[in-house]
């Protein structure tokens, strides 16, 4: 039987053990600490006097092998020998926030996903509940960035969220993509008013907003100028974001589709227009992801409309 050798990007943790469901699809590891001592959280002391274990948490974390991934472990408790009633203190380690049913690595992961789409999507896309991802996305609005932690900022991103679908109701997530080519969760901000941006970016340190060569936004006008504003005197490009550009290409052809095929329906015979089905799906996908059959219906419908064609044409190369 083949043997799968797990490895956690999980400092401070031994693993103790490792259950796979295939039938569920499902892995859980469960660890143990290796790190000793806490520090009471009546005094703010080390202490390191063994008090048992609290009870285990289970942490939603990154799939592995395609399968979702729980993380187990029972947090070491201590004992205060400082105070006067000795109180106990359970360990918390660095790599989950108290009270949050994931991991922060896989809250980032979710986050990331929340750009270019909605809670309710990502809900389903990675089987977590909805108030889950609310919840991860209150954690971190208004959380203060330790700025001392971090070395570069390279290339910015301001992207929003949509809390629900067809609804007018944001959130702003900032991010990094350092030199490693790493991105970092800067700061969610709620809504997506310029001045709340501006006042976020404005107080990035000079020793980093040295180090940032462009800020990446969509085109909501407020990120475009809280970002000029609160870079005018510093030499950053801003730009705009391929998915937003792509996504207005897309729009514009989608309207000239409309426009056309109602002058072909008037022009063309019954039997010449029943020739055409289909385009509407055929014009959303890639030139290469076309059956010949597609293939040629796209031809005949450029023999028809030449102005379909260079709009079509426009859009392969986004």
């Amino acid at each position: 039987m083949a043997e799968i050798t797990i490895s956690l990007d999980i400092p401070d943790v031994e693993i103790m053990d490792i259950e796979i469901n295939i039938e569920k699809s499902i892995i859980i590891i469960t660890v143990k600490s290796t790190v000793e001592g806490s520090r009471c959280y009546k005094c703010g002391r080390k202490i390191n006097k063994p008090h048992g274990h609290d009870r285990e948490i289970k942490l939603r974390h990154l799939s592995i092998l395609g399968m979702e991934t729980y993380i187990c472990i029972r947090p070491a408790r201590y004992q205060c020998t400082h105070c006067k009633d000795k109180p106990t203190t359970t360990q918390k380690l660095q790599w989950y926030n108290q009270r949050s049913p994931c991991t922060i690595a896989f809250e980032e992961h979710i986050l990331l996903q929340l750009t270019h789409s909605t809670v309710e999507d990502v809900s389903i896309k990675e089987n977590i509940g909805y108030d889950a991802v609310m919840g991860i996305i209150d954690r971190y609005i208004g959380n203060e960035v330790n700025w001392k932690e971090i070395n570069s900022l390279n290339i910015m991103g301001i992207d929003e969220i949509s809390l629900k679908k067809g609804r007018k109701d944001f959130v702003t997530i900032v991010t990094a993509r350092n030199g490693d080519g790493k991105i970092m969760i800067l700061a969610v901000i709620s809504g997506r008013k310029k001045k709340d941006v501006k006042e976020f970016l404005s107080s990035i340190p000079k020793r980093l907003k040295k180090t940032i060569l462009a800020v990446c936004s969509d085109l909501y006008e407020g990120y475009i100028n809280a970002a000029k504003e609160a870079f005018g005197d510093d030499d950053v490009t801003i730009v705009v974001d391929r998915f937003h550009i792509a996504k207005l290409y897309r729009k514009g052809l989608e309207g000239l589709r409309k426009k056309e095929m109602k002058r072909l329906k008037k022009e063309l015979s019954e039997e010449e227009y029943k020739n055409l089905n289909g385009v509407m799906w055929i014009l959303r996908k890639k030139i290469n992801e076309l059956k010949e059959e597609e293939l040629e219906v796209l031809r005949l419908l450029f023999k028809y409309s030449p102005i379909l064609k260079i709009a079509y044409k426009l859009t392969q190369n986004q």
